[in-house]
């Protein structure tokens, strides 16, 4: 079976994006025993993540680079914030180089980067930390099958074989 819409891959991969020298920077990888597993087009990707894996099939192997635009967007210059270091008293003052988990005014969750540390605040880099990144994936698909109704009213994988976490 071929990857399409509505089924369930699970795949390995090792990610890698590049320095300032342009030298390859490892980032992470998944294996055959932490595979990742997802629900392919459902918008749970990277849609052009996606798109180089479309009809592969198990056993095929890939590699693909996304340019920034195409992964976490470019390095947004206004994505940078003072927060008040008053709201670090709770939980103790983060280091520069720390991430640190972050919630707006609805509720959305998301991580920033401390870029600095300031008598009154602590300076945050919103962007995404792969963001200005090309992305450099190389890997092997494990398995696909057909999405089980269950997986698709849930939006989501139940693992390889449709039962984890269920």
């Amino acid at each position: 079976m071929s990857i399409k819409p509505n089924t369930v891959v699970s795949l390995t991969y090792e990610l890698h994006t590049t320095n300032e020298e342009g030298q390859q920077v490892f980032v992470e990888k998944a294996d055959e025993q932490n595979a990742l597993v997802f629900l392919y087009g459902t918008g749970m990707m990277l849609p052009k993540f996606e798109e180089h894996l479309a009809g592969l099939n198990v056993g095929d192997e890939y590699g693909f680079e996304l340019t920034a635009a195409d992964g976490y967007g470019e390095l947004d210059p206004g994505a940078f914030a003072d927060l008040p270091i008053d709201m670090f008293k709770e939980a103790g003052l983060p280091a520069v180089g720390d991430v640190i988990p972050l919630q707006d005014n609805q509720g959305n969750h998301f991580r920033a980067g401390v870029t600095a540390i300031h008598e009154t605040a602590v300076s945050v880099d919103l962007n995404h930390p792969m963001a200005g990144k090309n992305l450099i994936f190389a890997g092997k698909i494990l398995t696909v099958r057909e999405a089980t109704q269950e997986e698709l009213s849930h939006g989501h994988a139940h693992g390889a074989d449709g039962h984890e976490g269920h």
